[in-house]
């Protein structure tokens, strides 16, 4: 392990952004919606970066919705799968996106936020198909049983990661 891995690892911020990263892989829009939560009520100090937009009433609005569509829309025979070219695009950037806004906030790289965001993206995508599929073949029960604590899961990883101190 390099010495680049080990500050990677040992500074929290960057392991927020991972996991940030890995709830826009469970779902894609709860990630920037908390995230814009917690600029708005000052969990993060975005005021000072380019990513200050991210606190307004509006954004806020506009990801909340986004979210609960994602929710609605999860739940659909038709939708895509999460690990299919274009839905896994969408979470690696938004991911990034939402890893980069932690990092700014804590006056870190926006860079290295985006990456462990887009890495924690992939790791959630792919990690959470295999355990949904896997608990629905499993559990021999339909997808909405195990979709719907999917998305409690997502919110709660969330919440945590955008109120850590």
């Amino acid at each position: 392990m390099n010495l680049t891995s080990v500050f990677l690892l040992t500074n929290s911020v960057y392991l927020l952004a991972f996991v940030i990263g890995f709830v826009a892989g469970l779902r894609a829009m709860t990630a920037p919606a908390l995230v814009s939560w917690g600029a708005h009520l000052g969990w993060l100090d975005l005021r000072n970066s380019p990513l200050a937009f991210m606190g307004s009433k509006f954004a806020v609005a506009i990801l909340s919705l986004a979210a609960i569509g994602e929710y609605v829309n999860d739940k659909l025979p038709k939708t895509p799968s999460r690990t299919s070219a274009v839905p896994l695009t969408a979470r690696i950037i938004l991911g990034g996106f939402s890893g980069a806004c932690l990092c700014a906030a804590a006056a870190e790289s926006l860079l290295s936020g985006a990456v462990m965001g887009a890495i924690g993206a992939v790791a959630g995508s792919f990690g959470g198909y295999y355990a949904r599929t896997g608990l629905v073949r499993a559990l021999k029960v339909k997808d909405i049983v195990i979709a719907i604590p999917e998305d409690l899961v997502a919110i709660i990883l969330a919440y945590l990661a955008v109120s850590a101190r």
